[in-house]
């Protein structure tokens, strides 16, 4: 079985979030007897130096995006025995970041998802399904089954089309939209490309693909509701017989406390007691905290905006950092009033805490495997990636109960002794703090909490079970089970 990912970013190549770890790391989890899965992308200009070094040239052709009539090269790489296609223009794909204003983006990722389509018979290659994801390559399924739907290559390619975060849609002007696209004005309606006054390119992609899958079960049911639909609500319960949660996984080599090369001190889940307090003892010292074990020390790795429920943080940092035997460290970038407050605090509590903005693989791997809990009061989360990493050090998730996060951390229950992590359910400043605290009062108990440590490193968040669950849908999609 062939399958083509497209997507607008990757790992190692390009990544700005959840999305480039999927699809990064996903595609090496199928057995080759099976299924070859191959992946399309940008060929951004801002990628590191090493990765456009290492990438060779296959071939060119022109596509025509409407009136535009616009180059492509395609460059070819392999990264952990995955064959990666690149798309190459740097009219679209130059600049210092992967994504601009929308009204850029639009025209970009149309380009991108037309040249998906026309580079195959350059590279023969002809995948049996195309998997698409997120907004930038909903125009695929559509190009396929307007553009293309009469050219013999093309047929019997089935589309999957996945949900990694409903919230981010690709609308824009509708005139625009036809005058970029060259897509043919009937299908700009109600029912397909139109959505409140402007075209939407996830809808395209939800409307058109055969099949639509999201990031957790959870997720899956709550896009079908007004609260957690974007607007879409109704397209996806009409479209919910074709619509299946697959829980996200992560990549059991790159997250390892056994190996991990980012780690001064490695440990096992037999191990987990003395190899966090080792790693805690270096961060702490790298930041400038005062290196005290019996310390709750609480991380967050995250964008810094309301979905990540940082206006829950704000609330309540003073009462929080009032603790006695607390410390907060945070890495990330984000929305300006974030940072600037969170940077004022840590320079009010020095002692207390310590803020990065900014990305570090490095210092996100420390903080997994330093801290004892880490926070992640989202205000709705598809799947959510950090509280499976975290995990994986023993590091227990406090989490508010929506989507993903619900559905992969088991709260605490001091009756059993069972779970592997703390959750609360409203979303409430309040609440989330008093779970806080109730997490630091369990950690002073430190046979309970080595017994929740390691059930949390025993939780299976591999990708082996998601991959099973792609391929019994694609083998599904393809009539063969």
């Amino acid at each position: 079985m062939k399958v083509l990912y497209a997507a607008s970013e990757a790992i190692p190549f390009m990544k700005t979030g959840g999305l480039a770890d999927v699809v990064g790391s996903l595609p090496g989890y199928f057995a080759k007897e099976e299924c070859e899965v191959r992946v399309i992308l940008p060929k951004y200009l801002c990628m590191e130096k090493k990765f456009l070094e290492n990438m060779h040239f296959l071939c060119h052709f022109y596509v025509d995006l409407n009136w535009r009539r616009q180059y492509v090269g395609v460059f070819e790489a392999t990264y952990r025995g995955i064959t990666y296609y690149l798309i190459d223009n740097e009219y679209y794909f130059a600049g210092d970041q992967p994504y601009n204003h929308l009204h850029e983006d639009v025209e970009k990722f149309a380009y991108f998802s037309k040249a998906v389509l026309q580079a195959l018979p350059y590279l023969d290659y002809a995948p049996e399904i195309i998997h698409c994801h997120d907004w930038q390559t909903g125009l695929v399924p559509v190009f396929l089954k307007t553009c293309f739907g009469s050219d013999p290559y093309y047929a019997g390619i089935k589309t999957v089309f996945t949900i990694h975060n409903m919230k981010f849609q690709g609308r824009w002007n509708l005139g625009a939209v036809m005058d970029i696209t060259g897509l043919p004005e009937q299908i700009f309606n109600s029912q397909e490309l139109e959505s409140y006054g402007e075209a939407n390119y996830l809808k395209g992609g939800l409307v058109y693909s055969d099949m639509i899958t999201t990031v957790s079960e959870n997720y899956a049911h709550d896009i079908t509701t007004p609260e957690g639909g974007e607007g879409l609500d109704g397209l996806m319960y009409a479209r919910r017989d074709s619509l299946f949660g697959i829980t996200n996984g992560i990549d059991y080599e790159e997250f390892n406390p056994k190996k991990d090369p980012y780690l001064t001190h490695h440990f096992t889940k037999e191990t987990v007691t003395e190899g966090k307090k080792d790693n805690k003892k270096v961060l702490q010292k790298k930041y400038g905290l005062p290196e005290k074990a019996d310390t709750f020390l609480l991380g967050m790795v995250s964008r810094m905006t309301d979905q990540k429920g940082f206006d829950l943080v704000a609330y309540v940092l003073e009462q929080m950092l009032a603790h006695d035997d607390i410390q907060f460290v945070v890495l990330g970038t984000g929305e300006e009033r974030y940072q600037e407050m969170l940077t004022y605090f840590m320079n009010r509590y020095p002692k207390k805490m310590h803020v990065h903005i900014g990305y570090s693989e490095e210092e996100a791997h420390e903080i997994y495997a330093a801290c004892d809990g880490f926070l992640m009061p989202s205000l709705f989360e598809p799947c959510g990636l950090s509280q499976l990493m975290a995990m994986r050090y023993g590091t227990l998730p406090i989490v508010r109960e929506t989507g993903g996060l619900k559905e992969t951390v088991i709260p605490y229950n001091q009756y059993t002794h069972q779970g592997t992590g703390f959750s609360f359910a409203n979303y409430d400043a309040l609440e989330m703090l008093g779970c806080i605290h109730y997490a630091m009062e369990i950690f002073r108990d430190k046979k309970e909490w080595r017994h929740l440590m390691t059930q949390a490193m025993e939780r299976d968040s591999s990708w082996e079970h998601s991959a099973g669950e792609y391929l019994r849908l694609y083998k599904r999609l393809l009539g063969e089970e």
